[in-house]
């Protein structure tokens, strides 16, 4: 339990242990590689990136490449904050001098120069977004034809928060949320505060814009009111999961349930040449209304199913005619009914899942 401090040290033993048991070493003396643990956008430094050196030694004013970002290392803390000049395998550093913020998880390595640095970086970016536009063609076009089949609705998210681990804890917990019916997809995630361009992405791919302990500029809130995109901020993950759900639950399509409205007895039929066969009724339960569905039962078999024609209480037109009352009525395009015949009227009724 590292709350109570409990069995720390025994697990520092056996660490220690089983590396110098299996001979786990790393070399300092070359150009450093390793992993972002962590990164943020700091109002007043810029992109901060906590790396984690795995091989070498890291130096203040060492020009380093980051997944598809660059830079040359201005200053370097340790985990308490303290500045210091250079950093081994093991050791965990913030650094600041990074050209934009990079990803939690992408590696690093040493590079002879900020000018190869930006180089390859750049190169990587290019790489990137052919491979994105390619993998976005792909699946909007699969998307497209499933909504065209009706099969799938999407809701596209745009994510900005404070550090990149949010970004990543958001997207997660988001992305698990999607079903058969409906797509939670993240577009796109950045770290710092929202811009007019996150603005500009959400109104051209109809995306909501969740910001996470981070709020949208003046000129993004003002973009935002004009092309009527909705921007929500949240201090905590699991209220933009409520409202995601919530979201979803809208998009549902309504479950159409079948609702009897009641039974009727066909007691005497006419017929009349120039309206077809009309029935003498009586209103054994609940009710029928003129515009209700009618349902034809003879010896419990269904024969029929349409809509009523006219309904009638003596000569009179009737909206609807209550238990224990007759009435006179004919259905639409049917006229084989006959006496004993049992009518089912019942109406459809959307329900919101």
């Amino acid at each position: 339990s590292a709350k109570q401090r409990i069995g720390i040290d025994d697990l520092l033993e056996m660490v220690l242990l089983t590396a110098e048991v299996e001979e786990l070493k790393a070399d300092a003396n070359r150009r450093a590689i390793g992993t972002v643990i962590e990164s943020e956008l700091d109002k007043g430094r810029g992109p901060v990136a906590t790396l984690l050196v795995q091989k070498g030694t890291l130096h203040v004013g060492d020009s380093i490449l980051v997944g598809s970002t660059y830079g040359r290392i201005r200053a370097m803390f340790d985990d308490k904050g303290k500045k210091i000049k250079s950093a081994g395998p093991s050791i965990p550093v913030e650094i600041l001098g990074l050209s934009e913020v990079p990803h939690a998880g992408d590696k690093f390595n040493e590079v002879k120069d900020e000018k190869t640095a930006r180089g390859m970086a750049e190169a990587r970016k290019i790489k990137e977004k052919s491979l994105q536009q390619s993998t976005m063609r792909v699946s909007l076009e699969d998307l497209y034809s499933q909504v065209k089949e009706g099969k799938i609705q999407e809701l596209p998210i745009i994510i900005k928060a404070d550090v990149q681990g949010s970004i990543e804890a958001l997207r997660n917990t988001l992305e698990k949320l999607s079903t058969d019916e409906i797509k939670v997809r993240v577009i796109h995630g950045g770290v710092g505060a929202v811009t007019e361009t996150d603005i500009s992405l959400a109104a051209a791919s109809n995306a909501v814009v969740i910001g996470f302990n981070v709020r949208p500029d003046n000129n993004a809130q003002v973009l935002a009111e004009k092309e009527k995109v909705y921007v929500k901020t949240y201090r905590v993950i699991y209220h933009a999961v409520d409202d995601v759900k919530a979201a979803m639950i809208g998009m549902l399509s309504p479950d159409i349930k079948e609702v009897i409205l009641g039974r009727v007895e066909i007691r005497q039929t006419y017929k009349v040449s120039a309206v077809g066969t009309i029935a003498g009724c009586y209103v054994l339960s609940g009710k029928i209304t003129r515009n209700a569905e009618i349902r034809v039962l003879r010896d419990g078999v269904i024969i029929h199913e349409g809509k009523l024609a006219s309904l009638k209480r003596f000569k009179d037109d009737a909206k609807e005619v209550l238990t224990g009352f007759e009435c006179g009525l004919s259905i639409e395009k049917f006229n084989e009914i006959k006496e004993g015949d049992i009518l089912e009227a019942f109406t459809f009724e959307s329900v919101v899942r």
